[in-house]
């Protein structure tokens, strides 16, 4: 049983979703880790971790408008709809900033995956993303923390065939 400890970054595009799961699986192959447990860790307070569906883009689509509904960024009313509308308080970087601290409170910051023969377990139509509440660019960095077993020689040559 081995532990190995990484970071990787991600370039995103704005507000909207980044698919993690390749350069995850890539991270798994190249360090030889056969199956275990891995950590995915956000090092950030203005986006989130989300597994979802990965076949139609709608959903994603749905999900942003959901949450920009949920947590609008001109400021917030009682849950009931009545009364005022209440400002941000915290916009020391924008308008979008305190929604997007909103949003990821809202979400998570932190997934735990199995992995088994070389790559993370997910459903059929299951993805990793790296949900940007942000609406400029930003660097987002990402710690894997996996505890597991190395392949043997001959799995690895099995693996790498099988790509």
């Amino acid at each position: 049983m081995e532990q190995i400890i990484c970071e990787l970054s991600f370039q995103t595009s704005g507000e909207g979703f980044t698919d993690i799961t390749p350069s995850i699986n890539n991270w798994i192959i190249k360090k030889q880790i056969s199956k275990g447990i891995l950590i995915v860790y956000l090092h950030h307070t203005s986006c989130s971790l989300t597994i979802n569906e990965n076949a139609d883009p709608n959903v994603l689509k749905d999900l942003s408008c959901y949450m920009k509904a949920l947590v609008p960024e001109e400021g917030f009313r009682a849950i009931s709809g009545q009364g005022e509308r209440n400002s941000y308080l915290h916009s020391d970087e924008g308008m979008d900033d305190m929604p997007a601290h909103i949003r990821t409170a809202l979400t998570c910051s932190c997934l735990s995956f199995s992995i088994q023969a070389s790559k993370l377990v997910l459903g059929t139509w299951q993805a990793v993303y790296l949900w940007e509440h942000r609406m400029k660019n930003h660097t987002r960095r990402v710690s894997l923390h996996a505890i597991g077993e190395k392949q043997e020689k001959n799995d690895a040559f099995i693996t790498s065939q099988h790509r």
